[in-house]
């Protein structure tokens, strides 16, 4: 009995230093992509992976980044409505939305909702690739947590805007601008703001292009909530 219990003891070591050494070259290993792509608070905006990886593959990218003052506010409202609307209320995770999506799904039996933060898909589109792994997820958490440390609101922000995709091959706000309307993000109304953040979910399928059922609805109730907000913010300037 003695000799059982000293060689699940000693099996109960190894296994933990196992994971010990594990857990510690994984985060040595995030440290690394950290390290190849630095975000910083000032300066123009990097170049993601995500339109990194898919220049190197197809030779060509729409991407044109702007400064977050040339962003019109309602492009930015209209934005964080459909994605995050308690961006600057969380520290990269917003725990109320993961508790309704785990409910979500949890009714539907799949995972049919998903919780990701503004800041979550801006540590995503920056460092990893876009392959659906648990591994990925803890990156993708890992790389969340540095930037709230190390990084304003505003700075992810302005780094999401300018590197989420909004359509087949076209990424931020400014390159979406000129290939659906021909115009800069500047000169987007508010219904075109709308329109360009309901691409968000589904960019290749659906976007102010393909106008499927998805898009128009989702386009119609988002742009219906930036009407109010922006009457709101009137209403008080009085």
């Amino acid at each position: 009995m003695r000799v059982a219990l000293t060689i699940a003891g000693t099996i109960t070591r190894w296994i933990f230093r196992l994971i010990l050494v594990t857990l510690i070259i994984d985060v040595v290993y995030v440290w690394q992509l950290w390290r190849q792509q630095p975000v910083t608070e000032l300066g123009p905006v990097p170049e993601s992976r995500l339109i990194a990886n898919q220049r190197a593959r197809i030779g060509m990218a729409h991407w044109q980044p702007v400064a977050m003052h040339e962003i019109p506010d309602h492009v930015v409202r209209a934005v964080l409505i459909a994605e995050d609307a308690r961006f600057y209320y969380h520290a990269g995770f917003d725990l109320t939305a993961i508790r309704s999506a785990i409910w979500a799904n949890l009714q539907h039996r799949r995972l049919a909702y998903g919780a990701s933060t503004i800041s979550q898909q801006t540590a995503k589109n920056l460092f990893l690739t876009p392959e659906r792994s648990w591994l990925r997820k803890w990156h993708e958490a890992l790389l969340t947590a540095a930037l709230e440390v190390f990084v304003s609101k505003q700075r992810i922000l302005e780094i999401y805007l300018n590197t989420a995709q909004f359509g087949s091959n076209v990424y931020g706000v400014e390159a979406a601008a000129s290939y659906y309307w021909d115009k800069p993000v500047a000169l987007l109304s508010l219904r075109q703001a709308a329109e360009l953040a309901a691409s968000l979910p589904a960019p290749s399928i659906a976007n102010p292009r393909t106008r499927n059922l998805f898009f128009t609805q989702h386009s119609g109730k988002i742009h219906r909530r930036l009407l109010h907000v922006v009457s709101a913010k009137g209403a008080a300037r009085l």
